[in-house]
């Protein structure tokens, strides 16, 4: 399940992603660079780099006004769990 900041990691890039991938679209077709496959990928990687920026930057943000994330649970837990179910081995 996505905790609320990885949330708004996905919903910031998403949009990030399809308003770079626009303007890159209208940037290349003002420059007169004729529409292809490679010019396709061009687009996407770019928009891609920039979106992955902007999702890093929302988890900075986020990891500034609520502090740092608790660890994920060890094994310990996990461990604790079998013996209570007597499941561990001997």
């Amino acid at each position: 399940m996505l905790t609320l900041p990885s949330m708004w990691n996905l919903i910031i890039s998403t949009l990030v992603f399809f308003i770079t991938a626009w303007y890159f679209n209208r940037y290349l077709t003002e420059q007169g660079i004729p529409k292809g496959i490679t010019r396709g990928i061009l687009v996407f990687v770019l928009a891609s780099l920039v979106s992955w920026g902007a999702g890093e930057v929302a988890d900075c943000a986020q990891e500034k006004i609520d502090g740092p994330q608790p660890a994920a649970q060890t094994t310990d837990g996990l461990l604790q769990l079998m013996k209570k179910t007597d499941q561990s081995q001997p």
